[in-house]
């Protein structure tokens, strides 16, 4: 505890220095912060995934209901789009508000594929890397578990973080999810894709192409009034159908009976003045989530190619976090 205090205390000392202006609010939200996950660590808000029955969780990183909504009918997969309320407004509120004690047996049937870099600190349960400039959350006292007690818990963004792109793709997701429901034991699994999340590089990919300033930074240049929402949104959406294209892949590689399809958290463009997923953030654009149920059944139309897929070096989380949007 007493080191988060330590990093916490730099951090606002060099949030002050670079941001004298947003001194005042910058401590006014931190003290809510503290007080939001006093309470949310004890009586979390929202609907723990855990509560519903899955076989195959599909987790799009920041996917809004609106969006989902609006490409629905591109995808014959996608009957209708639901809603929840997420436990999280921010990746690492979500693991630590799901991942816990009370779904102790659930969890250890669970193998979790994740391309979010913050699934290591938390299920470590230590203090997650500080993000968006925000006080640092201890999580020793909260009921998360260790992530031994999972079936298996596979980093893909530790070997698979693309540099061109500052994400981690779709296709190594898809592949490592493919791969556990052919040969793995767990009874559930739950596959954590990075998109739509920033950076929004969905048509640059698909283009072959080097990400626009727009479409790497996003919301950023939105609130700085160096975008339009328009633009801003138009890539956020193209990257949402990048990863459908893989879900619907995956969808034919996988047994599952119950699939469910949802996100972490959504996103804001500008609602309530904010941009992104702040943490303990309560607007329903960022806490409600899409829910879509459907089934999934191996067809055998694409086989994995782990290896051809992973880097030799492993990606620093940082870096990985900062190309995501936490600066």
């Amino acid at each position: 505890m007493e080191t988060n205090f330590r990093e916490w205390f730099t951090e606002i000392r060099e949030h002050i220095r670079e941001h004298p202006k947003r001194a005042p609010l910058y401590f006014v939200f931190t003290l809510y912060l503290t007080l939001w996950y006093a309470v949310t660590s004890r009586w979390p808000f929202g609907r723990n995934v855990y509560e519903t029955d899955w076989d195959l969780l599909v987790i799009l990183d920041a996917c809004r209901v609106d969006n989902l909504c609006e490409v629905a009918e591109e995808y014959d997969f996608i009957e209708s789009v639901d809603s929840t309320w997420s436990v999280g407004s921010q990746s690492a509120e979500w693991m630590a508000n799901t991942f816990t004690n009370t779904w102790r047996e659930e969890i250890a049937d669970t193998t979790y594929i994740s391309g979010n870099g913050f699934s290591g600190s938390v299920l470590a349960k230590g203090s997650r890397p500080p993000a968006n400039n925000t006080t640092p959350i201890d999580l020793s006292s909260w009921s998360v578990v260790d992530e031994s007690i999972l079936e298996s818990h596979i980093e893909v963004w530790k070997m698979n973080h693309d540099e061109t792109y500052g994400s981690v793709l779709p296709r190594p997701m898809t592949d490592y999810t493919i791969e556990a429901g052919r040969h793995g034991n767990a009874d559930r699994i739950i596959t954590h894709y990075t998109q739509p999340h920033l950076p929004y590089v969905g048509a640059a990919y698909r283009e072959g192409r080097a990400p626009t300033e727009t479409e790497l930074r996003g919301y950023e240049l939105l609130e700085q009034g160096d975008s339009s929402r328009d633009e801003v949104y138009d890539a956020y959406k193209e990257t949402l159908r990048w990863v459908l294209d893989d879900v619907e892949e995956l969808l034919e590689n996988i047994d599952a009976e119950k699939v469910v399809i949802t996100s972490d958290h959504g996103e804001a463009f500008g609602e309530w003045k904010a941009y992104g997923h702040p943490e303990g953030f309560p607007h329903p654009v960022v806490r409600k989530v899409p829910w879509v149920e459907t089934t999934a059944k191996d067809e055998h139309t694409r086989e994995p190619d782990i290896e051809l897929e992973s880097d030799s070096v492993e990606t620093d989380v940082t870096e990985h976090l900062r190309d995501l949007g936490y600066r």
